[in-house]
């Protein structure tokens, strides 16, 4: 089972390339979160509804590595939050998920 916290951005049209390189899978909070234990991947994904509505999926093999990824690199986190903030005009955290276990 692994964990996956998920957001959403409303970006302006003249920061999507920016923010599709910093949030994508080779950004650098991908490469950040790349040096903790118990990291998946990231998803980066742009409505086909509204060109400015994007979500991130950050996965996690567990809530327990996401904590302690938190931890551990709180201040790397909070630095890299603050370089890239202004590229979204809002952010918001839907939550943290919980795959469900295959029936059968």
């Amino acid at each position: 089972m692994s964990h996956a916290i998920v957001w959403e951005f409303l970006v302006p049209e003249a920061q999507r390339v920016a923010f599709e390189a910093a949030y994508g899978p080779d950004g650098p909070w991908a490469l950040l979160f790349r040096q903790a234990p118990g990291f998946l991947e990231v998803k980066l994904l742009r409505s086909q509804e509204s060109a400015e509505r994007y979500l991130t999926i950050d996965r996690w093999e567990s809530n327990t590595a996401f904590e302690n990824f938190k931890s551990q690199f709180a201040r790397e986190y909070q630095a890299l939050d603050r370089q890239l903030e202004g590229l979204a005009s809002s952010e918001l955290r839907v939550g943290a998920f919980d795959d469900l276990p295959s029936a059968g």
